[in-house]
C-alpha cells in the first residue's frame, strides 16, 4: 500500500484536461461529508476546502451557507473554480498554497479534504498533520477523505486502513469515526474510499 506512486504535474494537467473529465470529478456535495455536517449539527461556519480542484465542494459549501476558503497547489484549478464560483455569485475565497509552505494564516471551523493527503509520500505524513491541526478551531473538525486499502485497481493514490488513519492522526486528533465508503466521480466502478471525522484535540 506504501510503494512509492507517480502523481501528475498538478498545473499542467488542470491546462491541459477538462475538469469534468478527472477521476475525482463530482458536481454535487461530497455525499459523507453532507451527512457528517447533518449529524454533527454544523449548519454554519468557516471550513477551509483542501485540494479544492475543480471547486465543485467549494461552491456547494458556500450554497448551503458556509463561508469557504479553498486552496489548491494548481494556480489552473483555483482560477477556473474561481470563474465558476463568480459566474453563480458567490463570495468563495480561492487561493493558490501548497500545504507544507502554506500562506493562510487563519484557523476554520472545519477542514476538508477529498484529495491532498493520500497523494503525498509517507515521509510527508506527520508534516500535513501538524500543519493542518494549526489550521482548525480547537475542537474544530478535519473532514478526510482518502482510498481505502479494499481499493485494488492500479495506481492513484495511496492506501489506507482504518487503524493507520488512527496511528497518522491519533497524536492531534480524537478520531471520532471511520468508515469505508467510496470515492464518487468519474471511474466505474467508483474507488473504495475512507471518510474520517477527526477532531482536533486540544490536550
Amino acid at each position: 500500500m506504501n510503494q512509492q506512486r507517480e502523481f501528475p504535474d498538478w498545473n499542467n494537467l488542470y491546462q491541459e484536461r477538462q475538469v469534468e473529465t478527472m477521476p475525482w470529478y463530482n458536481p454535487n456535495l461530497d455525499v459523507d461529508l453532507e451527512q457528517a455536517l447533518i449529524k454533527l449539527n454544523i449548519l454554519t461556519g468557516t471550513i477551509l476546502d483542501l485540494g479544492t480542484g475543480p471547486g465543485t465542494q467549494a461552491i456547494a459549501l458556500a450554497k448551503r451557507g458556509f463561508q469557504v476558503t479553498a486552496t489548491d497547489i494548481s494556480q489552473a484549478a483555483v482560477s477556473q473554480a474561481e470563474s465558476k464560483a463568480k459566474e453563480q455569485g458567490l463570495d468563495i475565497c480561492f487561493r493558490q498554497d501548497d500545504i507544507f509552505n502554506t500562506h493562510l494564516n487563519q484557523e476554520f471551523d472545519c477542514v476538508f479534504d477529498r484529495g491532498c493527503f493520500h497523494v503525498f509520500h509517507p515521509d510527508l505524513r506527520q508534516d500535513y498533520v501538524r500543519v493542518v491541526h494549526g489550521l482548525i478551531k480547537p475542537k474544530g473538525y478535519l473532514f478526510l477523505k482518502c482510498f481505502s486499502h479494499l481499493e485494488t485497481r492500479e495506481g492513484g493514490p495511496y492506501r489506507f486502513t482504518p487503524e493507520e488513519i488512527t496511528e497518522i492522526f491519533g497524536d492531534r486528533f480524537n478520531v471520532i469515526s471511520i468508515h469505508e465508503t467510496v470515492y464518487q466521480g468519474t471511474l466505474d466502478p467508483l474507488p473504495r474510499a475512507l471518510f474520517s471525522i477527526l477532531e482536533k484535540n486540544i490536550t
